[in-house]
């Protein structure tokens, strides 16, 4: 197996501790097919994923079954998280830092100039909402 960049083709984590590239990202419509491909592991598999952010986020996001561990690799970000009570907590991340959304928690993002993140998430249920 060659090299390959985690921003073009993200890993799935699956039942087994299996380990499985996924096709190059090409847009939202890429996630219907990976639960196609792997809904099947249920609330276990974690999708690995690298993004790059220019602007904030225009939607909230909330998975249901667990949680997401975000590490930031680059530049800055303020993830906002809005628990089911209605609090919110406005934390600050930078390179080399780490958030966890907890299951059921909404989170959204807001970047100044240019951040990158790898995510693993529970996916399975992820729902969005308008800004």
């Amino acid at each position: 197996m060659s090299a390959r960049r985690l921003s073009d083709a993200f890993i799935h984590l699956g039942l087994g501790a299996t380990a499985d590239p996924q096709p190059p990202f090409d847009g939202p419509e890429w996630y219907e097919g990976y639960g196609m491909r792997h809904g099947s592991d249920g609330p276990e598999g974690r999708l690995v994923s690298q993004h790059t952010f220019t602007e904030g986020w225009d939607s909230w996001e909330m998975h249901p079954k667990g949680c997401e561990v975000v590490i930031y690799i680059h530049g800055s970000m303020i993830l906002t998280q809005e628990y089911p009570d209605g609090k919110r907590e406005d934390i600050a991340l930078c390179a080399g830092e780490y958030a966890i959304n907890p299951p059921g928690v909404w989170h959204i993002a807001d970047v100044e100039e240019s951040a990158t993140a790898i995510f693993i998430t529970a996916g399975e249920g992820t729902q969005h909402r308008p800004r």
